[in-house]
């Protein structure tokens, strides 16, 4: 590579490398993301050129891309909501389906539910749920559970990062020992949903580098833990309060089968910007 290179230049290198894995809407999108990391600009002139002291991480950068590495990963950080959330290996790099399903429970809880309420998020990863939640509505009680120590660490340091005060806890859903008495007005989860049968369809960036705990369901039931959630919320959410699910577009309407079945009301199924069958709310 050029000892000196403009950061239009850089740009264009990097949705090259990036288009065949992103596609090119996503290629750009993330090109954009590095560009102003390593250049401190969010936008530039075509004789803007890339610090030197930049290039030696740059070309780094770019092997690791190369290898299918999530620039997220690489840079440490993600955008969410026009937050910035601290990630790793241990947590899945938040995703714009996601960014929708806040603004649906955004507009909940300020249009239906109480002025002081209680949100709990399981499987909460790098907890960028709660926390962008806790931003924008800071008279709620909010909190995050998750199976992983790490996952945890992430999520303590995002409280941080973005001075909110979600409570973290190391909590198995699958046996949630210690919690009979405990009521939410609001339990949200995006969990676990893809069968290992399923992993083959999976782009290398997510298989090779994003926690197989967070992805993938070790049962042949891979509504499991939508089944057990299911079950938790009707013995702990309050009267009135909302279940949201955030789905695999192939079952999203199995959860809602299940939530009917089991005698949740109100049940509402939402697609994503995508017109993918993406997100659930029901009733208790």
């Amino acid at each position: 590579m050029n000892s000196k290179i403009s950061l239009t230049e850089a740009t264009e290198y990097l949705i090259f490398l990036l288009e065949k894995e992103y596609g090119k809407a996503e290629a750009r999108s993330v090109s954009r993301i590095a560009i102003e990391e390593f250049s401190g600009k969010k936008t530039f002139k075509e004789d803007d050129f890339l610090p030197l002291s930049q290039l030696g991480n740059f070309e780094s950068m770019c092997a690791r891309l190369r290898k299918h590495e999530p620039v997220q990963y690489i840079l440490g950080q993600a955008d969410f909501y026009g937050l910035k959330f601290n990630v790793d290996k241990n947590v899945l790099i938040p995703r714009q389906e996601t960014e929708e399903l806040v603004v649906w429970i955004m507009e909940t809880i300020q249009n239906e539910g109480p002025k002081e309420g209680k949100l709990l998020d399981i499987g909460t990863g790098s907890g960028c749920i709660p926390i962008t939640i806790a931003q924008k509505n800071g008279e709620w009680e909010y909190c995050g559970w998750d199976i992983s120590e790490g996952a945890l660490e992430v999520a303590e340091s995002n409280n941080k990062l973005n001075g909110t005060k979600v409570y973290f806890e190391k909590v198995d859903i699958l046996n949630p020992t210690g919690k009979e008495g405990q009521t939410f007005d609001v339990i949200v989860s995006n969990p676990p949903y893809i069968s290992k049968s399923e992993s083959k369809l999976m782009p290398k960036r997510v298989l090779k580098h994003e926690p197989s705990i967070a992805l993938f369901v070790e049962d042949p039931d891979t509504l499991l833990f939508y089944k057990t959630i299911t079950s938790f919320a009707k013995k702990h959410l309050n009267p009135g309060g909302s279940l949201f699910f955030e789905c695999n577009e192939f079952n999203a309407k199995e959860v809602v089968n299940y939530l009917e079945a089991n005698g949740f009301k109100d049940i509402i199924l939402k697609q994503d910007i995508l017109e993918k069958d993406r997100m659930v709310r029901a009733r208790i």
